[in-house]
């Protein structure tokens, strides 16, 4: 469990918290570049770390993001004309670029101080990975910011990857510890009980490892730091003297990956960006580093699949807290444990059912919450680190993001780090080489 004040240095992120100027040292998705399509487009609402914001695409195509608040009069920017490489005020007509400057102040006589010294908030925007990116912490004294973290699926061709989004009503740390829990997979993702999973000696990998996760509820868990963050392996028996492994990274502040990945299968990950210290996004992304996804994976993935929920045209679920998930007591009883459709829409019934922010202080962990303690004071222990002066280094290891997991088979008695090696030919699951 944690202490009151441990959770909360944990969850709140907002600009005056220990834990939102960490996160504010690390570039934080806030859109989908397919979000804001086109030039001179209709601007887009934004909220991260508690901080609301629009986003447009000038004339260039370049991303702004900027505080909405026009510092004339307090319009909002939100309702602003987007054109000629900035958004006018429709009020009365200041307009401001990307940078946030003011260019055109028609109300100000020529000669004032409001043309240099008038601007808003604005922070600096790249692209990666089909997802606008934005910086929100200092700069370094040189004037040097850190690079986009190099997550493997950016830096493939389009065609190999495909990238969403889903709102979820509840802390961050709660969602993202859902996501590095892979023992749950034992329950809450399998069949109903009197359901058979297939234990046919000569199936295929594929379809018994539903079986062996089934079978074994406490997997033996290690885990290896690496520089950005840390990568979790959990053992489970298979057959004879065969461990099955299921691996998942985690990469500071909030990335993570799945742990099913055959070789040969797509893998998937997450980052987790808080909208506030109660919601937050969680944008996902499906890549295959050896091809272009089909035309029948993308679409269904864009129906729904796996970890990628089922959304509406806002990105949020379609089965959410607001309708019980449509849970079916029926289906729960003869088909499936919960009830409910979709390994993202059970994570997040689950998840948000914790309240808004969990409170760690009742909880009784067990060995097979060694990932989910690890995180905890990894984040914790930087945030405080930071509050006294000591700035995280993993910003600038950009390239070290490189990073890929999924499940294994092996003999027993070999070690984490030769499992590592076995499946991805690097001791941590660096893939950078792979992706270059």
């Amino acid at each position: 469990m944690l202490t009151a004040a441990d959770n909360a240095v944990l969850t709140l992120t907002g600009p005056d918290q220990p834990m939102g100027q960490y996160f504010r040292r690390y570039w934080q998705p806030v859109a989908l570049s397919r979000e804001l399509p086109e030039p001179d487009g209709p601007p887009l609402r934004v909220q991260v770390l508690g901080e609301k914001l629009v986003a447009f695409r000038d004339t260039q195509g370049r991303v702004g993001l900027i505080e909405p608040v026009c510092p004339h009069r307090g319009a909002d920017l939100y309702y602003g004309r987007n054109e000629e490489c900035g958004l006018r005020c429709v009020f009365h007509g200041w307009k401001f670029g990307v940078d946030g400057k003011a260019m055109d102040l028609p109300n100000v006589p020529p000669g004032s101080s409001y043309h240099k010294d008038i601007s808003v908030r604005a922070y600096p925007t790249r692209e990666y990975g089909d997802i606008v990116w934005a910086y929100m912490g200092p700069a370094r004294e040189d004037g040097r910011l850190p690079e986009v973290p190099q997550l493997e699926f950016g830096a493939l061709p389009a065609s190999r990857r495909y990238v969403t989004k889903k709102r979820q009503e509840c802390n961050w740390a709660q969602a993202i510890e859902g996501a590095l829990d892979t023992s749950h997979f034992s329950f809450l993702h399998m069949p109903a009980p009197g359901v058979p999973s297939n234990e046919n000696r000569d199936a295929p990998a594929d379809e018994k490892r539903l079986a062996w996760i089934r079978r074994d509820p406490m997997p033996k868990f290690s885990i290896r730091d690496h520089e950005v963050g840390f990568v979790v392996g959990g053992a489970r028996r298979a057959e004879g003297r065969d461990i099955y492994w299921r691996t998942t990274q985690f990469a500071l502040p909030s990335h993570s990956t799945t742990p099913s990945t055959l070789p040969g299968e797509n893998y998937f990950g997450y980052t987790f960006v808080p909208i506030d210290d109660h919601a937050c996004w969680i944008y996902t992304y499906v890549w295959n580093p050896d091809r272009d996804l089909s035309a029948q994976e993308i679409g269904q993935l864009k129906g729904g699949h796996g970890v990628v929920a089922e959304v509406g045209p806002d990105y949020i679920p379609l089965r959410n807290l607001s309708n019980g998930y449509l849970l079916d007591r029926n289906e729960q009883k003869h088909k499936t444990f919960t009830g409910v459709r979709g390994v993202a829409e059970q994570d997040a019934m689950v998840q948000e059912s914790q309240g808004l922010i969990a409170d760690r202080t009742r909880e009784h962990l067990t060995a097979t919450d060694a990932a989910i303690v690890r995180f905890r004071r990894t984040l914790i222990t930087g945030a405080r680190a930071l509050a006294q002066g000591s700035e995280p280094q993993a910003p600038w290891r950009h390239d070290a993001y490189c990073l890929r997991s999924g499940s294994w088979i092996a003999e027993e008695g070999k070690s984490f780090e030769q499992i590592m090696q076995e499946r991805f030919g690097n001791p941590i699951g660096y893939a950078g080489d792979a992706a270059a």
